[in-house]
């Protein structure tokens, strides 16, 4: 193919309607997978990674070549969302709850107890840096969280690395030093 043909087959891509079903079925496991990494409930994330594409659907602006960045930032947006509603659900309930039960230390140091721990801290600590976090620990490369953050993609690393201090300083503040270092 020469470069004029190969220009006519790009512009035509370009100006080729957003094709929303072949990128539903392309990014619909991973959206619902990066939410379920975040709220630990597969069923509950699929829901919201139904609303996160009802979202992406009524809002055309998204469309094009930063629709994925768009949907995974908005995907992580959702999750955070559903951390904070459920921790104030918690939180009332909690208040309506007339025995006080303490955890003990196995339950402390269990695994769903820091997990949970970690999921508090996220919803603590500023929405933009635990978008990072979130997005990173799903597998993003620097351009790709570059790209569904709007950010130069040469702040990245420094930008990741202020996210994870203010996530360890938020963690300390919460729930002390952690006993095993990992």
């Amino acid at each position: 193919m020469n470069g004029r043909s190969k220009a006519v087959v790009e512009m035509r891509t370009a100006d080729a309607p957003f094709d929303f079903d072949t990128f539903f079925y392309a990014h619909y496991d991973r959206t619902a997978r990066a939410i379920a990494r975040v709220i630990r409930d597969p069923a509950r994330s699929e829901e919201l990674a139904v609303e996160v594409f009802w979202k992406l659907w009524r809002h055309p602006g998204a469309h094009g070549e930063h629709a994925s960045g768009w949907l995974y930032r908005v995907a992580i947006r959702t999750a955070l969302n559903e951390l904070r509603r459920r921790a104030r659900s918690d939180h009332y309930e909690s208040l309506s709850d007339s025995r006080e039960s303490s955890p003990t230390p196995e339950e402390v140091h269990a695994v769903a107890e820091e997990q949970r721990q970690v999921r508090t801290v996220l919803a603590a600590i500023d929405s933009r840096k635990a978008e990072l976090l979130l997005l990173r620990s799903s597998g993003l490369s620097y351009e790709e969280l570059a790209s569904s953050l709007n950010m130069n993609p040469k702040s990245v690393g420094s930008l990741l690395s202020r996210a994870q201090e203010t996530f360890r300083k938020e963690y300390i503040k919460l729930y002390g030093e952690p006993k095993n270092e990992r």
